[in-house]
């Protein structure tokens, strides 16, 4: 075999981070031949085997010949003949699980191996100074892997006239000693002891000034979020910033491409072809199913019970029943007195009128899952971010009345079929725009909204804040992350609802259900990935 197609073998499977020894390379050579692989098919052909090598569990760096042989017989045999699979009808029972944020396995990101691992200590609600050490060092090497592998920021190993004029990326103490230079830096916003506001990162810090700044790149810039800052470096240990953005997002359909062999949700990981053919076969097969998400449902608000009736009540008559119903809390609209056993006993007996409420609607409860996600208001049994589910002793009659009753936490994740939908319940927009530092855009609602969504994804974290801002537990802190990126986020907020696509992923707000003379929920389907605002108005009778 010549060298040239020897030399694109080695180069593809470089690109994940893989060596090939003689055997494997030879193995490979042999598969070209067998096939007669015409040169310009040769990069595509071997990327198709280096990614399905790259997804296996017992892939190792050095490439295994006896599982690169697997993985050959493995495309082979689905190149063949339809299975029989094809022929049965796709049970939305057995694609659909909800996940906990307690339940989800810790990877932690190791930039040694260029590859997640496994974590073999049981995370604990206490948690140490480790790990919340660790929690923010793996946001960090998660997001700059990301910007690293971006085009941008990995030039041709050819020369050329582009490649000249690309700034690397820097570590703060690459600044020392080289005042009146120029520099691309990639860290952590945060404040120092005096107050002043920095970029800091694994090497150290330095103090921004943001005087020469004209307008930021597009987003929300919060103190505990990651940025790329382009300036100068002064004789006063002082960065002139003249350019700071989010890090490049990465989609969903890249990540999986590189780590889905792993499994991030502990339910089993799929391959981006079993994806594919899920998406084919539920665009086709179950082109109706729905799930709905109601945001602060208020179950002390006089007109909640009414509002649910008459959407219960549409869903009867048009038979549309769908697989699953997300109530979001604040499930009640004011807080509640720590030991006041008055507003507590209404609380208990609000969800009570609601199971029994359910429970008068068995065409629903037959098949529709329902799903509970407590607010920021609601009792639970911590106060911080993960969130766990509603204290049981609440929702007894809920467990005893509906029989496809789940109780998630905040956020809480729904698997189906191939796709990650993450459900999160939070005021993000008031708590971002509390806490933006540096520069404060002036935009308008619509830019507004899409910065929030650009924001939490591009940083691949649900609460880019520092841990005085937001609190979370440091050890169930991947629970927040958005990486690889999901099909749809909910951000459920009490912000006006909205919907928008960001990167291939979906992210949409249903907003308060009671909110003026009508009542508002969304509904998502996912044959389309796409979401969409119903509206049902307050008739005067009700």
């Amino acid at each position: 075999m010549a060298d040239p197609r020897q030399r694109i073998i080695i180069k593809v499977f470089r690109k994940y981070s893989h060596s090939l020894g003689p055997d494997a390379l030879e193995f490979l050579e042999d598969i070209l031949e067998q096939h007669d692989i015409a040169d310009e098919d040769l990069e595509s052909s071997i990327d198709l085997i280096a990614k399905e090598y790259n997804k296996q569990d017992d892939a190792v760096m050095k490439v295994s010949l006896n599982v690169l042989q697997r993985v050959y017989e493995a495309l082979q045999g689905s190149t063949g003949g339809g299975g029989e699979t094809d022929e049965e009808t796709l049970d939305p029972e057995s694609h659909l699980f909800f996940i906990n944020a307690f339940e989800m396995p810790l990877w932690h990101y190791s930039p040694e191996r260029t590859t997640f691992e496994r974590s073999q200590h049981t995370p604990t609600i206490s948690g140490t100074a480790d790990s919340r050490v660790m929690a923010v060092r793996n946001r960090l090497q998660i997001i700059k892997q990301t910007v690293l592998r971006n085009e941008h920021f990995s030039p041709s190993t050819l020369p050329s006239r582009d490649r000249e004029h690309l700034l690397a990326l820097k570590s703060t103490k690459q600044l020392l000693g080289r005042p009146g230079n120029r520099f691309l830096l990639f860290g952590m916003l945060t404040h120092n002891k005096e107050g002043k506001l920095c970029l800091e990162d694994q090497d150290g810090f330095v103090e921004l000034d943001f005087s020469s700044l004209d307008q930021p790149s597009e987003g929300l810039f919060t103190e505990g979020c990651f940025a790329l800052v382009e300036g100068d470096y002064t004789e006063d240990g002082i960065f002139e910033v003249i350019a700071i953005g989010h890090p490049p997002c990465e989609s969903r359909e890249t990540a999986r491409s590189i780590y889905g062999h792993i499994d991030f949700l502990g339910q089993g990981a799929t391959t981006l072809v079993e994806d594919a053919q899920f998406a084919t076969r539920i665009q086709a097969e179950l082109p109706e199913l729905c799930f709905f998400f109601i945001s602060d449902l208020w179950l002390d608000h006089p007109d909640t019970f009414n509002g649910l009736r008459k959407m219960f009540d549409n869903c009867v008559e048009n038979s549309f029943i769908p697989k699953v119903i997300v109530f979001c809390g604040n499930f009640t609209s004011k807080g509640i007195a720590h030991g006041h056993g008055r507003d507590i006993q209404r609380y208990q007996d609000n969800f009570d009128s609601l199971a029994d409420l359910l429970a008068s609607y068995p065409q629903l409860t037959r098949s529709t899952h329902f799903l509970f996600i407590p607010g920021p208001l609601d009792l639970t049994s911590n106060s911080l971010l993960p969130r766990r589910p509603l204290l049981s002793s609440f929702t007894a009659k809920l467990r005893a009345k509906v029989p496809r009753v789940h109780f998630g936490s905040n956020p809480c994740r729904i698997k189906f079929a191939g796709q990650e939908v993450v459900v999160f319940r939070e005021d993000c927009m008031t708590r971002m725009l509390r806490n933006l530092v540096g520069v404060k855009p002036d935009i308008g609602r619509d830019d507004l909204q899409r910065y929030l969504v650009q924001t939490i994804l591009d940083q691949s974290h649900l609460a880019p804040l520092t841990n005085n801002v937001q609190p979370v537990l440091s050890e169930y802190d991947h629970a927040l992350r958005l990486y690889p990126l999901p099909t749809a986020v909910v951000l459920a907020d009490k912000y006006e609802s909205y919907q928008i696509t960001y990167e291939g992923c979906h992210v949409f707000n249903p907003g308060s259900f009671v909110g003026g003379e009508s009542f508002k929920f969304s509904t998502y389907t996912p044959a389309t990935r796409l979401s969409e605002e119903c509206v049902l108005t307050i008739d005067e009778e009700d």
